[in-house]
């Protein structure tokens, strides 16, 4: 999107005048872009670039990316993190399973419970 980029090299100012002139002409159009600054990740960018370039290692503009991380220059350091996240991704498969088995256990109560009370209506018509 031209828009985007130009905006983002523009910086935060920019984002910021469209945002209060949205609102100005239009409140739909200023909540819009509100929305599109705040769930893209640009405010969590700013906020990190704040700090310097140590604390934004993992801000990729839409979120966290822990694979994507810069060496530290520490060998052992570098390898206990790789190990680390890759375990929590692991985790987060396996969590994200069980979820799935827990919605499925819900429906299919809801389900059974349905069919018992529509076969419960039809015995007592």
């Amino acid at each position: 999107m031209p828009i985007v980029e130009k905006l983002d090299e523009y910086g935060k100012g920019a984002w910021i005048a469209l945002i209060v002139l949205g609102f100005w002409t239009f409140w739909p159009i200023g909540l819009v872009a509100l929305m599109f600054v705040v769930f893209s990740g640009r405010t969590r960018a700013w906020k990190m670039q704040r700090r310097g370039q140590w604390y934004n290692t993992g801000c990729r503009g839409r979120g966290w990316s822990f694979g994507a991380a810069p060496s530290s220059g520490n060998a052992a350091f570098d390898e206990y993190r790789a190990e680390t996240i890759k375990r929590l991704e692991e985790e987060q498969k396996e969590f994200m399973e069980y979820l799935e088995k827990l919605r499925q256990a819900k429906d299919k109560a809801e389900f059974d419970q349905f069919m018992a009370d529509r076969r419960g209506r039809g015995e007592a018509v």
